[in-house]
């Protein structure tokens, strides 16, 4: 049999939400159901849940995330990172996105139907509302094409309202994970006025998540998301998608009572499977960037063969070379070279991790400050240290000099500093040495820092003082 692909080629040329004008063609997906959609409903609950409660969650003290890019901290599993940990986000971001590559050489958009926020708040949770106010897709069109009645304003205002109502609780969600959760609190408490600039974010996010999900929709995925875009350059004939079975489906036909159906395939075009896409495509005509895999398409074709007493599978899980020459080969050489790549960086990753020291320290000497010289002959230099504590306890530092007996550094107010858990001190320090080991007029000294007696880290700075020894 000829390869499907011959019977329609249109669809490469358009996408299936923009008519002929360029004018956005709203879609109205047929109620889902079936045992994927049932499926996808639990995981919809689990991931929710986990997303919901991210920002009550604790470990160590800490959130279990915080992408906190104002003050610059992040917090990852309860472990806090700080601007001087950037090259470990950007391996783990790498990293990641190298997960995604192979994730998608090998499962295709698995992602986009099951766990992407925009796929589950869109197709779990807004039009499951649109639903149970308004009905089913027919019922939705008959409401819109209705004149405003007080029955129509009723429904689309709830709707709406409702629409609002999430949208404010997922911005003050994501808000959460970019400020924390008390600081959250602080401005949902107290007045706007004290916290303009939140205020402001939190009405911003509300606004822009309720376009998207009342407005904009499929959209985000199909002209928005670089993640649907690299699709193309992603995907292999061997790749795991939502594929239709053109061998066993073609040529298809309406199936009419007393006529022999053997010359047909088991696709009776009832197309039923583009009016469940929650994107307005046909899946018949193979694979296609608007395509999110939610699996709308299978349940409802899975439906028709159960009643049309034909096998299910019409439409399912496959790759294109399962289906054309029967192979269900997913480890290619590509997944393999994807494979050793990720491993290695997981494994470089996890080495940085393992190994970052508990404090980070950055020595400067204090700007427009040059030496002193005291009256028994010693040189001190004037220098601004800045700690970083990442562990979840109380630290106490002691500082010493290393490379040098006979010099000291003393701190500005007292010897010791208290940095508290993963949080940022500064101190103003003098480090004093006799004048005779600043030699051509400088000298490079390297502080200790020791917490209860034991080295835990090191900084190197330079030192200045006058040119030549006297005499």
């Amino acid at each position: 049999m000829e390869d499907f692909y011959e019977f329609d080629e249109e669809y490469r040329d358009t996408i299936a939400t923009v008519d002929a004008e360029g004018k956005r063609i709203w879609v109205y997906p047929k109620k889902p159901t079936g045992r994927f959609h049932k499926a996808r409903i639990i995981v919809t609950i689990v991931l929710l849940t986990i997303l919901f409660a991210g920002p009550f969650i604790k470990i160590g003290g800490q959130p279990l995330l915080l992408f906190n890019i104002f003050e610059r901290k992040f917090v990852i599993l309860g472990t806090v990172f700080w601007p001087q940990d950037f090259f470990l986000l950007a391996l783990a971001l790498i990293t990641f996105f190298v997960f995604i590559i192979l994730f998608t050489v090998i499962f295709g958009r698995v992602w986009c139907g099951w766990a992407c926020p925009q796929t589950l708040f869109m197709e779990m949770v807004f039009r499951k509302i649109e639903y149970w106010i308004e009905g089913d897709a027919n019922q939705q069109r008959k409401l819109d094409k209705s004149p405003w009645t007080g029955e129509k304003i009723l429904k689309k205002g709830s709707k709406h309202l409702i629409f609002i109502l999430i949208s404010v609780l997922i911005s003050h969600t994501l808000m959460a994970y970019l400020i924390s959760i008390e600081e959250v609190k602080k401005i949902v408490s107290q007045s706007p006025t004290e916290h303009m600039a939140g205020f402001i974010g939190l009405v911003f996010f509300t606004g822009l998540f309720y376009w998207v999900f009342a407005y904009f929709r499929e959209q985000a995925c199909v002209a928005v998301c670089p993640y649907g875009r690299l699709q193309g350059v992603l995907l292999s004939k061997e790749s795991i998608v939502v594929a239709y079975d053109w061998l066993r489906g073609e040529p298809r036909g309406k199936l009419k009572k007393k006529e022999p159906a053997t010359d047909k395939g088991d696709c009776i075009d009832c197309k039923l499977c583009v009016h469940a896409c929650p994107t307005g495509i046909d899946i018949r005509n193979g694979t296609q960037l608007e395509c999110v895999n939610c699996t709308a398409c299978i349940d409802a074709c899975d439906d028709v063969m159960e009643k049309i007493h034909k096998p299910k599978g019409l439409i399912r899980y496959s790759s294109h070379n399962a289906i054309k020459d029967g192979k269900k080969e997913v480890l290619t050489t590509r997944v393999y070279a994807y494979s050793v790549v990720l491993l290695l960086m997981m494994t470089a990753l996890t080495a940085f991790i393992v190994t970052r020291s508990d404090i980070e320290a950055t020595v400067l000497r204090v700007p427009g400050m040059l030496y002193q010289e005291a009256e028994d002959g010693k040189i001190s230099n004037l220098y601004n240290i800045q700690f970083i504590n990442k562990t979840s306890e109380d630290m106490a530092l002691e500082l010493r000099l290393e490379n040098f007996d006979e010099g000291e550094i003393s701190k500005v107010g007292g010897e010791k500093m208290t940095i508290e858990s993963n949080g940022k001190a500064d101190g103003v320090f003098f480090v004093k040495l006799p004048r005779e080991l600043v030699k051509n007029g400088k000298a490079e000294v390297e502080i200790g820092f020791y917490r209860n007696g034991e080295l835990i880290e090191t900084e190197t700075t330079n030192f200045l003082g006058p040119m030549g020894n006297r005499k």
